[in-house]
């Protein structure tokens, strides 16, 4: 039976056959070899962005930060920098939109930054689908029902990413992530790779629509 994943729905209406063994079996071996293929034959493009990187913005080039990964455990995530170090008479760093330089936009807007997770998902930190790598402070903050989007490894893309990115709620966002938890199938992940390719092509949902990054998550009070 083929079922519709529900962007917005708590809860899937029911969970496709086979999906489990996919998911058991194949799915990190999937990772593994797509991930390895993708470094060598983006190995030029990976070297000219760190050299660009390097030059406009400075060391370090890539960018390092603890993340939850698989049932909470921490994992240090790589991405190209996008931001300065930039900072106030007091020393405290100014305001995401000031740091974000229109190169920093560039690189996250074709989502070049996010080239280095290659190398989490080849470690296995992370899957090429999956829900996103939020922040650390964020795991005290989650109710039972957005816990869930644990239970699997975080993803380079995921349901959210292809339904608004940045430019949706984060009830929204947790909603999919859990549904996408309950309805992994290899049907689904190949057709959010393509929608994944498809938006980084035409650059949709980059931002919240009133930020320069995503507004951070402060919790909610849902069970």
């Amino acid at each position: 039976m083929q079922t519709q994943i529900r962007p917005d729905a708590k809860a899937p209406i029911a969970k496709p056959t086979g999906g489990s063994v996919y998911r058991k079996h194949f799915k990190r071996p999937m990772d593994f070899i797509l991930s390895l293929g993708a470094i060598i034959a983006l190995s030029p493009v990976l070297l000219f962005t760190a050299l660009l990187v390097r030059l406009k913005l400075g060391s370090p080039v890539i960018f390092k930060q603890n993340r939850p990964g698989l049932n909470g455990k921490l994992f240090t995530l790589y991405k190209f920098r996008t931001m300065t170090d930039e900072r106030d008479e007091a020393g405290v760093l100014l305001p995401d939109s000031i740091r974000l330089t229109k190169f920093g936009r560039f690189l996250r807007s074709t989502s070049l930054d996010e080239l280095p997770e290659l190398l989490n998902i080849l470690k296995g930190d992370m899957s090429i689908v999956g829900p996103r790598p939020l922040l650390v402070e964020y795991l005290e903050l989650y109710n039972e029902h957005q816990k869930r989007r644990h239970e699997v490894r975080p993803g380079l893309s995921g349901l959210a990413q292809v339904n608004g990115r940045n430019a949706i709620s984060w009830e929204s966002k947790f909603n999919m992530d859990v549904a996408y938890v309950d309805n992994i199938t290899f049907y689904g992940d190949l057709k959010i790779i393509l929608l994944t390719m498809k938006k980084v092509f035409v650059r949709e949902g980059i931002n919240a629509a009133d930020s320069a990054t995503m507004e951070p998550f402060k919790g909610n009070t849902e069970g």
